[in-house]
């Protein structure tokens, strides 16, 4: 493409065509921009969430991801490991959110816009397409987010967004004209299109499949049940220590831990910590390693989820010496067991 001034071809059939096109997918684009600038709304002008101290913190939504991230966990992991890159990351999307979700509903550089659309929507996708309580939740906003994206690329913004009173008034470079919502041939295009359209089509049975079963096997959702993950067990002269990662269930509520058992060889209690001992442990013997934290309740001991902490509970030598297994008891009734 030719970085020269271009006329504007007023009446053009092809030019008609593409303010026809964006104005049909018009309620599209303000709908989903909306979705992604109402992220920065509510996090900076409705409420503070960027305060790393509140209970609102952004960071600790984000730290709900990572169990069951597909891909990006890595990504997020360090991100939670270190919480000044943390609140910077969040600060940076939320800013980024907020400009894209505005620039897409007023149809400025809508092709531009369009392309970070798809990149925020597949970010939730990889993310949190896990969840959903009642349903697929946060997967159907990621996927519908990427093909919104895609689809607003391929017609631009029409004639209502400014890059329609752009191109008519003053012209753009053809470079310009690219990016906003100038025409684009349909011979150059139509397999990319295809194409494009495809590969999504792929990443949504993909995802469906990976995070919830929905092509075949048994259909399932991680955000139901608390589901726990033990390891790591350490027998010192006085203390028992292990590792507790809550790794699936419902991301607005803990796991409440009601009662941990020490077990011998044939699986008789030898010792139990019940829910008045849990809902008073010390904050020295909870190392959290997230922003999402292991705490002591009113009546248990709580567990967010992606939380991730080290135990620390004292312990004899005499019993220490015929341990062999830990169960911990949800107040659902769930269990989980650690052999020592």
């Amino acid at each position: 493409m030719s970085n020269q001034t271009t006329a504007l071809p007023q009446d053009g059939q092809q030019f008609l065509s593409y303010k026809l096109l964006g104005v049909f997918n018009l309620g599209l684009r303000l709908v989903v921009g909306w979705t992604y600038f109402s992220a920065f709304w509510r996090r900076l002008i409705l409420s503070n969430k960027l305060d790393p101290d509140a209970a609102n913190y952004i960071g600790i939504k984000f730290n709900h991801f990572l169990p069951q991230a597909l891909g990006i966990g890595p990504i997020i992991e360090f991100l939670l490991e270190h919480p000044a890159y943390l609140w910077w990351a969040m600060l940076f999307f939320t800013l980024v959110e907020g400009v894209v979700g505005l620039f897409f509903m007023l149809g400025f550089l809508s092709r531009l816009m369009s392309l970070a659309v798809l990149g925020l929507a597949l970010g939730i996708l990889l993310g949190s397409g896990w969840l959903g309580t009642t349903c697929l939740d946060e997967w159907q906003i990621g996927i519908l987010g990427v093909s919104a994206g895609a689809s607003i690329f391929m017609t631009g913004g029409g004639r209502y967004s400014l890059d329609h009173y752009a191109l008519e008034h003053w012209g753009w470079s053809s470079y310009l004209s690219f990016w906003s919502s100038g025409p684009i041939r349909w011979e150059r295009f139509q397999k990319p299109v295809l194409w494009s359209s495809l590969l999504i089509l792929a990443l949504a049975l993909y995802t469906n499949q990976y995070f919830h079963s929905g092509l075949w096997g048994q259909l399932h959702n991680k955000s139901v049940k608390p589901k726990l993950a033990l390891s790591a067990p350490l027998l010192q002269a006085d203390s028992l220590s292990f590792e507790l990662y809550r790794i699936e269930g419902v991301d607005v509520y803990g796991s409440f831990i009601i009662q941990i058992e020490l077990l011998d060889e044939r699986g008789q209690v030898l010792k139990t910590w019940d829910q008045k001992v849990l809902s008073s442990l010390p904050d020295q013997q909870i190392q959290n390693a997230y922003p999402a934290k292991i705490k002591a309740g009113a009546h248990s001991l709580v567990v967010p989820l992606g939380a991730k902490a080290r135990l620390s509970l004292p312990l004899s030598k005499r019993l220490a010496a015929k341990a062999k297994a830990l169960r911990l008891v949800d107040i659902s009734g769930l269990s989980w067991e650690l052999s020592l």
